[in-house]
């Protein structure tokens, strides 16, 4: 006769399953902390360094940093961390600042950053990047155009073609040439002054994360010979 007591085995059986049930415990990864805690970090910084551009203008130079914390999560953590650094940083302009200026920031400078940081992370080329950078820093010019018109009432875009059609006056009397300025080309020449803007400002960003990303050991695509020889830089 089997001398073992049932009471034993079945206490046996409870402590297995509760070791079993303590192994088992879901923890959280130190990974997925450190790219939480990292992305909020820079998305923080960029939005910090939106806040004191707006109420310290430095002129240029804060600037160039708008869309590098974004682009510096994207190449560090990937594209769901870049995202939520958008929407981290934008959650937080909007409380300290409202959500007008929130939405000025996101678009076009966060969504910037995610576009520049998934192109560096593919090795894409300077010239493609900054192509891409251009049209959406053009878009962003015409929508903030628009948005300021409608908060403040008033047709902002009809005040920069009037402040166009002044200079081309003043041009065309300097000139000797007798004749007013047509719209269309007014509008052309608006136009090409947003999108000369935005392609100095991007290509002043790349120099700028160039700088920054390699000494960080996040380096991206690197310039074109013609870059490498004007700068003298050890690539």
């Amino acid at each position: 006769m089997d001398d073992t007591n049932w009471v034993d085995t079945v206490d046996e059986e409870e402590t297995l399953s509760t070791k079993d049930e303590t192994i088992e415990v879901p923890q959280t990864p130190p990974v997925a902390a450190l790219v939480m805690v990292e992305t909020a970090f820079l998305a923080s910084a960029a939005s910090l360094i939106w806040l004191i551009n707006y109420y310290f203008p430095l002129g240029p130079v804060l600037q160039v940093l708008f869309p590098i914390p974004i682009a510096l999560v994207y190449l560090r953590r990937g594209s769901r961390a870049a995202w939520m650094g958008v929407l981290i940083s934008g959650l937080l302009l909007a409380v300290l600042m409202g959500p007008t200026r929130s939405i000025m920031y996101t678009i076009p400078y966060a969504v910037m950053g995610v576009q520049l940081g998934m192109i560096w992370k593919r090795g894409g080329s300077w010239y493609f990047s900054i192509l891409l950078g251009t049209i959406l820093g053009t878009f962003g010019s015409f929508f903030r155009i628009v948005l300021i018109s409608i908060f403040l009432g008033e047709n902002f875009w009809l005040y920069a073609m009037n402040q166009i059609t002044s200079w081309l006056n003043w041009l065309f009397i300097q000139l000797g040439i007798l004749a007013q300025p047509d719209i269309g080309l007014i509008q052309a020449i608006a136009f090409a002054l947003l999108v000369f803007n935005s392609l100095i400002y991007l290509f002043t960003v790349h120099i700028v994360a160039l700088l920054i990303f390699d000494r960080l050991k996040n380096p991206i695509p690197r310039p074109p010979h013609w870059i490498q020889v004007i700068f003298e830089y050890d690539y």
